[in-house]
């Protein structure tokens, strides 16, 4: 897949939407907490709709969309990577869950903020810068989550 083209690029980040909504179905199914796999089921859902716009951006029948910035509280910075293997059977506990789910995200947001350097189109870095910020929301609502019922149990 050529990242040197519109058409490469938006292929790239529609593969990626995919495997996020393959990800969390996948870590939905091995938390224990009925909370937990509706918020992983919730996120699953949220990235296919990303996939889907990103979709219509390529065929041309969505029109770009805009998002503002969005706060980081930087929670993931000083947490541990957590490895899952989502094809195993074992559980994760909610706060492993939601490490990875932050960083998961952060790495998202990481992405879109690069893809949007590799191209001068500025419809394109618009919708890349776009939806890097709809990645932030999603990790800012991981540390908000984290916050309120991880850190405060401490």
């Amino acid at each position: 897949m050529a990242l040197n083209s519109a058409e490469g690029i938006l292929d790239f980040a529609i593969e990626k939407e995919q495997d996020a909504v393959d990800f969390y179905k996948k870590l939905a199914g091995k938390v224990a907490t009925q909370h937990m796999r509706d918020l992983l089921s919730g996120f699953a859902k949220e990235e296919q709709r990303h996939k889907n716009k990103l979709q219509g951006v390529k065929e041309g029948s969505i029109d770009l969309f805009v998002s503002s910035k969005v706060m980081d509280l930087k929670i993931t910075d000083y947490l541990p990577d957590v490895d899952v293997d989502t094809s195993g059977q074992a559980e994760i506990d909610y706060q492993d869950a939601l490490i990875i789910a932050m960083k998961r995200e952060k790495a998202a947001f990481k992405l879109y903020n690069d893809l949007s350097t590799t191209t001068e189109d500025a419809g394109l870095k618009e919708l890349f810068l776009a939806l890097a910020q709809e990645e932030a929301k999603h990790k800012l609502h991981f540390e908000i989550e984290y916050d309120e019922h991880v850190l405060t149990d401490n």
